[in-house]
């Protein structure tokens, strides 16, 4: 079992101790379902006010429902559809803070109010997704968003 001692001041903090613990975690670890799993994990025990957070696989052009942490989800999402497919299809983070504002947004959990995705690349190539939820409006700001794609950036080699 690990234990990690995780800031709980600032966000700058937070993440910082986040990305420490998750470099512990997946450090010569070569099995990426083992990497997420723990990475899922990891961020659903420490960041606040969340109802959901896992990965979505990249598997023959759709997304394909990965580790996770919260409610059972939703299984297959079509590239572009969705907060997770718009991700995966940009290759670009998609932060949400209305999800029910977002075109097409696809309700896994009907608490969720606000979305935090992140594409996982490596040689610019979309492996997946992560996809933070939240019931909280407006939960995810600039700050969440650079410390979850540093934590992916670290990750991303270490799923392929």
């Amino acid at each position: 079992m690990f234990q990690f001692d995780i800031a709980a001041g600032s966000k700058a903090e937070l993440y910082r101790d986040l990305h420490a613990a998750l470099d512990a975690l997946t450090a010569g670890e070569r099995d990426a379902i083992a990497n997420m799993a723990n990475a899922a994990a990891l961020i659903w025990q420490y960041l606040p006010a969340l109802n959901w957070s896992g990965f979505y696989r990249m598997v023959e052009g759709e997304l394909v429902l990965g580790p996770f942490q919260g409610k059972a989800a939703c299984i297959r999402i079509p590239l572009g559809k969705g907060v997770c497919g718009a991700a995966a299809a940009s290759g670009e983070t998609q932060r949400v803070a209305d999800v029910h504002a977002f075109p097409g947004h696809i309700a896994c959990d009907a608490a969720s109010r606000s979305e935090l995705v992140v594409p996982i690349v490596v040689d610019g190539r979309v492996l997946g997704v992560l996809d933070l939820d939240s019931p909280v409006p407006d939960r995810f700001d600039a700050e969440d968003q650079q410390g979850c794609e540093a934590l992916m950036a670290l990750l991303a080699p270490r799923l392929g």
